[in-house]
């Protein structure tokens, strides 16, 4: 019995117990190293002819026997001398491939893709199993040996058994797993199937370069006897057959024109799970210092837990075709989290256990270009695909919005043209860019109203004002999209140029301002004139008014250009009325800040003239009845809920 080299002992045991956190990528290890094998003997192939190795031939191999409670990798590759299995097994963190790789740096990616690098995948083996049995006969070699180990008091090498790799030609490596028995907190018995062992190829090695093979149970009907009679029932009988597990040569691998858009259809419903096929399909290559292949998909469906806290963004990230990490979250921007795909790169640093990346300037600069690709594909799209924009905008503007929002209004220049709003003038969803190139010549700003319903928000009196005035307002009913302004501020309008029919503009920010404002004063100014000298001419009603409804407004006002509303509500200060009802149904509704509102009256509308004759005549309560009234209206025109529903019913009652 040898003890292993260095200080291997508690760095074994550190191995099998902390590095690696998900005990099934063992298979994922094992592959990758019986593929570097079969790549090893393919670059002695090429250098060498004269051996005569048939590479078509080159296999992985998978086996397992549920009595036995093992599990056999086997490869018929470049195999392993008594040497080097003290070296590349007896010494932990020793790496063989890394070796390899290093001395053919000039030919990696031409005839030879070596995975290994760390020197440790093999002995994530012990994470399942009790005892580990590699029996290898290295090419050209006289002699099998076998490498025994039970991962804890040392190892041990001999001459290979009978019957173990004998013959001269059957060079490779068989690695034999003796399983743990299951318990309650670990099973073990789900890798010894033909389901457990196909499943975690296709998840984990599917796209291995080489065959991954296994003889498997299959089904088929026996031929029907000549003397059967009408009354026979087909009869069925089991058969073993030798599959290829694996489909070899990835899709993202290969150039856009060589694939159809059917079979990226069909390679994302299966791999992503979804029954509805992508919007748009994303495939670049990118060659260098830093090499890698990306394949994103833009879905045409929202998932359904997508704004839920349980909700995982990233793309799957292979390394030379084996798949390191299911969801890479550094490669997306959370506005981005809805795009799905893949990118695989030899070039991305890992960490020793291969499922967590090292925070490098690589997966960096992938990140960056994968964002760039994504946001040119939704420019494209939105310029020239402008139905499928809109669908996509429905599914996940929100998110694009919020992203926005949570960088405090610093990607506001990167995602604003992605924005759409449903246009209350064009009856149509439009961007910031089409509402600025429509606006009238006097316009410097770009006016919004926020609310819960697009057909509430068209019938308030501010939105029918700033219609009737010749104002575009953009209707907004995102719960972020109030929030999202408050960090936007402004709209920066590039200069546009004119020519003999069109006046061009210079570019400007325009300000984006809420048509609730109770600054915002669409009237022309004789109307202003006629509200000031109102409001000089009945103050004293105003300041009863205002007395009787307290503070549920800072002030009470007569403006003009409210068309056929007696009153309406307006904010001033920071808090919009909007954010004050968005804020009010989430979690800390109790300390939500308050908007200012301002109680605005219609100095043209008959109801103003009972609250004169009302004042007139020194009936305070009923003047104090009508204002109640008339605010909680202006309240229910706005979507806000009234404090008190019952005396709301009554005032009304009272009235009638």
């Amino acid at each position: 019995m040898k003890q292993f080299k260095t200080e291997s002992k508690k760095l074994l045991d550190l191995m099998i117990n902390s590095i690696y956190t998900n005990k099934e990528i063992f298979l994922r290890e094992l592959i990758s190293n019986a593929s570097d094998a079969l790549d090893k003997l393919s670059f002695e192939a090429v250098q060498k002819p004269e051996l005569g190795i048939d590479q078509s031939k080159l296999a992985i191999t998978l086996a397992f026997d549920k009595d036995a409670r093992t599990i056999t990798v086997s490869d018929n590759g470049i195999g392993m001398t008594q040497e080097e299995l003290d070296n590349d097994l007896g010494t932990i963190a020793h790496s063989g491939s890394e070796a390899f790789k290093e001395e053919n740096a000039d030919h990696q990616g031409e005839d030879i893709d070596i995975i290994g690098q760390f020197g440790v995948g093999f002995y994530s083996s012990f994470m399942v199993a009790q005892k580990v049995r590699v029996v290898s006969r290295a090419l050209g070699a006289d002699q099998a040996y076998a490498w025994e180990s039970d991962g804890v008091k040392g190892y041990s090498i001999e001459p290979a058994g009978e019957g173990e790799r004998a013959d001269a030609n059957d060079h490779g490596t068989d690695v034999i797993l003796y399983l743990r028995d299951s318990t309650e907190d670990e099973d073990t018995d789900q890798f010894l199937s033909e389901w457990g062992l196909k499943d975690l190829v296709k998840r984990y090695s599917n796209y291995v370069r080489h065959p991954i093979q296994m003889m498997v149970t299959k089904s088929r009907q026996k031929p029907k006897p000549e003397d059967a009679g009408d009354d026979y029932k087909p009869e069925y009988e089991d058969y073993q057959e030798l599959e290829t597990l694996n489909s070899m040569t990835p899709i993202w691998k290969k150039r856009q024109s060589e694939v159809e858009q059917d079979d990226y259809d069909e390679f994302y419903k299966s791999s992503f799970h979804d029954w509805e096929k992508p919007l748009r399909t994303i495939s670049f290559h990118a060659e260098g210092a830093l090499s890698y292949d990306a394949l994103l998909f833009i879905p045409g469906q929202r998932p359904f837990d997508l704004y839920s806290k349980d909700y995982q963004k990233g793309l799957a990230l292979y390394t030379s075709n084996v798949l390191i990490q299911e969801k890479c979250a550094d490669l997306l921007p959370d506005y981005y989290n809805f795009v799905r795909g893949v990118v695989d790169s030899p070039d991305v640093s890992l960490n020793i256990s291969r499922e967590t990346l090292q925070q490098n300037s690589q997966l960096r600069a992938i990140a960056r270009r994968v964002e760039k690709k994504i946001h040119s594909e939704l420019e494209d799209m939105r310029d020239n695909a402008r139905e499928d924009y809109e669908k996509f905008w429905e599914n996940f503007g929100r998110g694009i919005e919020f992203g926005i929002y949570s960088s405090y209004g610093a990607k506001a220049d990167d995602l604003a043209d992605l924005l759409l709003f449903w246009s209350a003038k064009e009856g149509k969803l439009v961007t910031f860019k089409e509402y600025a190139q429509a606006m009238p010549e006097d316009q410097d700003k770009i006016y919004y109203a926020a609310g819960d319903a697009r057909e509430r928000l068209e019938k308030t009196p501010a939105v029918r004002s700033a219609l009737d005035h010749g104002y575009d307002v953009l209707l907004c009913t995102q719960d972020v999209d109030e929030f999202m302004f408050q960090m936007m501020r402004n709209y920066h309008q590039d200069a546009v140029a004119g020519d003999s029919e069109h006046k061009g503009t210079d570019a400007r920010d325009l300000e984006l301002t809420n048509v609730a404002s109770a600054d915002l004063d669409f009237a022309t100014e004789d109307e202003k004139k006629e509200a000031e000298k109102v409001t000089a001419e009945h103050q004293d009603l105003f300041d009863e008014l205002k007395e009787d409804l307290g503070d549920k407004v800072t002030s009470v006002k007569a403006v003009a250009g409210l068309g056929d509303a007696p009153a309406t509500i307006a904010a001033e200060g920071p808090v919009s009325l909007e954010m004050e009802r968005v804020i009010s149904q989430g979690p800390e509704a109790d300390q939500a800040p308050k908007a200012q509102r301002v109680l605005q009256l219609n100095a043209a509308h008959p109801v103003f003239g009972k609250l004169v004759a009302a004042m007139d005549a020194g009936d305070k309560d009923r003047l104090k009845l009508l204002g109640s009234v008339l605010y909680d209206q202006a309240l229910l025109v706005e979507g806000l809920p009234l404090e008190d529903p019952v005396e709301f019913a009554q005032n009304v009652t009272k009235l009638m």
